[in-house]
C-alpha cells in the first residue's frame, strides 16, 4: 500500500506541471494573438492628421502700385553770401522766421562805400559840366573833335565808377533772394563780415520734392498727375497726398532707373530731411480673387498653394496677379471659398490629412466702399 501510495503521488505531481505548462502556453499564444491584432489596429489607423490653419478664398478690391523710399527736399533754398565786407550793424531776421524774397536780412557798416560813391559822384559831376563846355566850344570851332572824345570818354568812365560805388553801398543792405523760411543764420550783431562769406541759409518750404529712382520696367505704368500717397517716420499715424510732378525722360544706363519727382505741399507738417514712404496707386481691380499672401508656398518653381479638400492637403499651383502686403491676387487655380492652408504648411505633403483648427474666416470680407489696398504687380 505505501508503495501504491508513493507512485499515485507522483503521477499527480506530473499531471500537476503538464496542466501548468499548457496554461502557460496558451497564455503565450493568446498574448501573442493580442500584441498581432493592435499592430494590425494600428497599420489600419495611418497617420496621424497634421493640425493647420486655412483661410477661404475671396473677392476684394485691389491696386496695383508702386512704394518706395526718398527724402523730402526743399524745391527751392539759397545760401546768402555776403557781396561786401563789413561789420554787421543790424541782424533783422532769426531762425525759423518765414522771409519774403527782397525782405533785407542784415545791415552792414557802408561808411566806407558811402564815401566812394560820393568821391565818383563829384568826379561825375565834374566830367559832366566840362562837356558840356566842350559841346558848346566845338559849335564854335574852338576845340577839336578829338578833344570832346576824350572828355566824353572820361565822363562815361566816371559814371560807370560811379555805379559801381553805388551797387557796392547797396551792398551793405542784404535782402533775401527767395522767399522762404531761415533755416540757418551764422552771424550775429557786431561781426565783422568778409565779401563772399556764407551768413544765412533761406529754403523755399512752400513746396516739397522726393525723388525716386525707379527700375526701368515701370516706366509705362507711372505717369505725371497721378496720385502720390506718403508716410514719414517723423509722423507716425499720419498720411499725406501728393502728385507725380515730372518723369525724367532717360534712363539711366548704370543702374537701370529713371527719376520720378513727387511733389508735395509744405509749410505745414512736413518739413524738408523728413524720410518718405512713398505708394504710388497706378491701377485698380475693384472684384479680385485673393488669398492671405502667407499662403503662399516659398519653394521655388511656380507659385502654389496647398488647399483643403476632403480632409487632405492638395498642393495646387496658381497664377498670381498683384501682390500687397497682406494679399495676394489669384488669377487662376482658385474658385471663391476654397481653403487655402495659412499655417502649419510646413509640415504638408501632397495627400497629407489635415485637421483644421482656430477660425475659419474668408480671406477678405471687404466691405463696399471701403478703401482700395495698395498692391505691386507679381512678375
Amino acid at each position: 500500500m505505501p508503495a501504491i501510495a508513493s507512485s499515485n503521488g507522483r503521477f499527480i505531481r506530473r499531471a500537476g506541471l503538464v496542466l501548468i505548462a499548457c496554461t502557460l502556453a496558451l497564455s503565450a499564444c493568446k498574448k501573442g494573438d493580442g500584441d498581432a491584432m493592435a499592430k494590425d489596429k494600428e497599420g489600419d489607423k495611418g497617420p496621424d492628421a497634421i493640425p493647420v490653419e486655412v483661410m477661404a478664398a475671396a473677392k476684394r478690391p485691389i491696386a496695383a502700385s508702386y512704394t518706395g523710399t526718398a527724402p523730402l527736399e526743399a524745391r527751392g533754398e539759397s545760401q546768402v553770401v555776403a557781396k561786401t565786407s563789413g561789420v554787421a550793424l543790424d541782424v533783422l531776421v532769426e531762425e525759423g522766421q518765414q522771409v519774403k524774397a527782397g525782405q533785407p536780412l542784415v545791415r552792414l557798416d557802408a561808411s566806407r562805400a558811402q564815401l566812394q560813391a560820393a568821391q565818383t559822384a563829384a568826379l561825375m559831376n565834374k566830367l559832366e559840366a566840362n562837356y558840356k563846355r566842350s559841346v558848346t566850344l566845338a559849335e564854335q570851332k574852338l576845340m577839336s573833335a578829338n578833344d570832346i572824345d576824350t572828355i566824353r570818354f572820361d565822363l562815361e568812365n566816371a559814371r560807370a565808377a560811379n555805379r559801381l560805388a553805388n551797387l557796392e553801398l547797396s551792398y551793405a543792405n542784404v535782402v533775401a533772394p527767395i522767399s522762404g523760411v531761415i533755416a540757418e543764420r551764422k552771424i550775429k550783431d557786431g561781426n565783422f563780415v568778409q565779401i563772399n562769406t556764407p551768413i544765412f541759409r533761406i529754403v523755399d518750404n512752400s513746396q516739397l520734392e522726393a525723388t525716386l529712382n525707379v527700375p526701368e520696367r515701370e516706366v509705362a505704368t507711372l505717369q505725371s498727375g497721378l496720385t502720390v500717397d506718403l508716410a514719414v517716420d517723423a509722423l507716425p499715424g499720419k498720411k499725406f497726398q501728393g502728385t507725380i510732378d515730372r518723369i525724367a525722360p532717360v534712363v539711366d544706363a548704370g543702374s537701370g532707373t529713371f527719376r520720378v519727382i513727387c511733389t508735395f505741399d509744405g509749410g505745414g507738417a512736413l518739413q524738408p530731411g523728413m524720410f518718405g514712404r512713398i505708394r504710388i496707386d497706378y491701377d485698380q481691380r475693384t472684384d479680385a480673387l485673393v488669398v492671405p499672401r502667407v499662403a503662399l508656398l516659398e519653394d521655388e518653381g511656380e507659385a502654389a498653394v496647398f488647399a483643403v479638400k476632403q480632409g487632405k492637403a492638395v498642393r495646387v499651383p496658381v497664377k498670381l496677379g498683384y501682390l500687397d502686403g497682406q494679399w495676394a491676387e489669384v488669377r487662376d487655380g482658385l474658385k471663391v471659398g476654397d481653403q487655402v492652408v495659412t499655417a502649419g504648411k510646413v509640415a504638408l505633403r501632397e495627400g497629407s490629412p489635415v485637421t483644421i483648427v482656430g477660425d475659419q474666416k474668408p480671406a477678405a470680407p471687404a466691405a463696399a466702399g471701403k478703401g482700395v489696398a495698395a498692391a505691386t504687380a507679381a512678375r
